[in-house]
């Protein structure tokens, strides 16, 4: 086999520096466990200036979604993973869509079986599909009869046209030791490892085969996956050791868990990346809280800035422990970074939310930002909270019964007549106006500021929680309506007397 294609494929690759990729099937949206390897390899290449590459593995036909690769394009723009070699903007070893790449494989696989690395094999097998090509043996109870034929022959026979799938011809002597960053050394007995396939009868790889031909292609320099495939990394030292090429450092990360037992999955409704942003989740704050899901950064400080996660992160803090995706965690973090937002940027975001229920033109959107921001966990919390900006909800007058603010039903009728009478004179309103009216009030009254403060705010939201206190939302609300719920409020309570 003439030598020089192989050569100029070597020499494509780039070399010098840390290239890690991002290799997801295009099979959906993306999930949490996708997001994070998507992160690690991230912070893994800017750490230390190097590149991070997206691949599209999408060799398995049956598995391909349409559209899902511009979604997975889209997802890790809009999460700010950049990267810097791709399907859409290309690089050096381009093309980064393994069904483009087709042709690439099948040279490798032949060589691997003049090598005696891997063999053809025609037999029809129960699971062989006469397109996958995959199969699972137990090598140590039967061989596949293909495995000893004579190179030349099982060549003429594919080159005449016989169906055929190329396998790797597992060593059944000695044993193969694979070394982890994260879980160490991992030694497997060759005799259990089968003849996987490499190339099926349909011309393209399979999945195993495609990624170690890619990554060395790509000189991917740190290969991460999940612990589902440590059972396949002797296999892939085997080919790379077949090939004579050097072997990547490999990082696995394990699962995320919904609980202590169960997997986190879409399959079973757990949300994926564009689920947690449609419930209200901030992008930073989920990849905050990703980070932290089989990683510690060894102090008291969880909260990072995306700009700070490559300088903090480690692989030597990646556990080998399974991570719990702690919903009530998320929460925290969400409504830290809520708080953290400048305030134009959290009233542009939570703007689609409040304008969802507030229809009335006359209602300050930032006002009702205003008072939001430091009261919500998710912008999907907004809607419930302000809706009676709205329209007044049809309440109950035991609402107005509070311990704490000294209040019952006939109380609360006086101090609205007071405050009733407050407003209607009140020569500009303002926020300023609206305190010191009612401060002065409740002073005059020589009642608490509570006691006053809290059946105006019942009467003007008619609600026990609000997003905001009294004055607030009677700013918001404007003279004319404050006027016209505390009317209706003290007709309510009159109607109970």
């Amino acid at each position: 086999m003439d030598k020089t294609w192989f050569d100029n494929m070597e020499a494509k690759i780039p070399r010098g520096k840390v290239r890690t990729r991002f290799a997801p099937s295009p099979t959906g949206y993306m999930h949490v466990g996708g997001l994070r390897t998507a992160l690690y390899a991230y912070l893994i290449a800017k750490k230390q200036n190097g590149t991070f590459i997206l691949r599209i593995e999408d060799t398995d036909t049956a598995r391909y979604v349409e559209g899902a690769t511009d979604v997975i394009i889209k997802t890790l723009k809009d999460a700010g993973l950049n990267y810097d070699e791709g399907p859409d903007n290309g690089g050096p070893v381009a093309p980064y869509t393994q069904s483009e790449r087709r042709d690439i494989y099948k040279p490798y696989g032949e060589l691997l079986c003049e090598k005696s690395a891997a063999y053809y094999c025609f037999c029809e097998k129960q699971g062989d599909g006469g397109t996958t090509g995959t199969v699972l043996m137990d090598p140590a109870v039967i061989n596949d009869p293909c495995r000893d034929l004579q190179y030349g022959s099982s060549k003429s026979r594919a080159d005449a046209g016989d169906p055929f799938v190329i396998r790797m011809k597992a060593p059944r002597e000695g044993e193969t030791t694979v070394t982890d960053l994260v879980f160490g050394t991992v030694t497997t007995p060759n005799k259990t490892l089968d003849d996987m396939v490499l190339l099926k009868r349909d011309g393209l790889p399979t999945y195993n085969f495609a990624n170690v031909i890619d990554d060395h292609l790509m000189g991917i320099t740190h290969v991460l996956r999940g612990d589902e495939y440590i059972s396949s990394a002797p296999k892939y030292n085997i080919l790379y050791q077949a090939f004579d090429w050097e072997i990547p450092e490999y990082i696995t990360v394990s699962m995320i868990m919904r609980d202590a037992r169960n997997k986190f999955s879409k399959r079973y409704g757990d949300p994926t990346y564009d689920d947690l942003l449609a419930q209200g989740y901030l992008s930073e704050a989920v990849l905050n809280y990703v980070a932290l899901l089989g990683w510690s950064p060894g102090g008291e400080q969880e909260m990072f800035t995306f700009k700070e996660l490559p300088d903090v992160f480690s692989i030597g803090g990646i556990s080998k422990s399974p991570a719990i995706f702690d919903t009530e965690k998320l929460n925290h973090f969400n409504s830290e970074y809520i708080r953290a937002l400048p305030s134009e940027e959290f009233a542009k975001r939570a703007r689609p939310y409040i304008c969802s229920v507030i229809k009335n033109e006359s209602i300050d959107i930032d006002a009702v930002a205003g008072i939001l921001q430091s009261r919500c966990e998710k912008l999907s919390d907004i809607p419930d909270k302000i809706d009676f900006f709205e329209q007044l909800p049809d309440y109950d007058t035991e609402l107005f019964i509070h311990s704490k603010s000294k209040t019952d039903k006939e109380i609360s009728r006086d101090m609205l007549l007071e405050a009733k009478k407050g407003f209607e004179t009140l020569p500009e309103w303002t926020t300023t106006s609206i305190h010191d009216m009612l401060i002065a009030l409740a002073l005059k009254l020589e009642v608490k500021n509570a006691t006053l403060m809290w059946p105006v705010r019942i009467a003007a939201a008619g609600k026990a929680v609000t997003p905001g206190g009294a004055i607030e939302i009677c700013f918001i609300l404007g003279r004319d309506e404050t006027l016209y719920r505390i009317k209706t409020a003290i007709e309510k309570l009159d109607m109970g007397r």
